[in-house]
């Protein structure tokens, strides 16, 4: 199983995204699962957890360059979320399942 982590302000939102992600990613057969954290715990979990993919939401994305250079360290994929695909309606979420995809391969 691959997993994916959201870092997110607060981490409401990407919870929500993280579930409706992870439901649309299964219904597609793809063994994906994903997660967030708020953006205070995001260097800790880059550093130290066993995710496959960081996802920087567009809320948080002054962070980005502190993140990339954090995962470069420890080899870890971290990028940044469009804005078009951080929305919890199908479209949002499809978009974001092509993100994952497109960055897991």
């Amino acid at each position: 199983m691959k997993k994916v982590l959201i870092i997110c302000a607060a981490g409401m939102s990407s919870s929500l995204m993280a579930k409706k992600t992870t439901e649309f990613l299964k219904s597609k057969g793809k063994d994906i699962l994903v997660d967030a954290v708020s953006a205070t715990e995001g260097s800790r979990m880059i550093e130290s957890s066993d995710f496959d993919l960081f996802l920087v939401s567009p809320q948080t994305k002054m962070y980005y360059s502190k993140f990339l250079e954090i995962g470069n360290k420890v080899d870890k994929l971290v990028v940044n979320i469009p804005p078009q695909a951080y929305i919890p309606v199908p479209i949002g979420i499809q978009k974001m399942a092509k993100l994952i995809l497109e960055n897991l391969e």
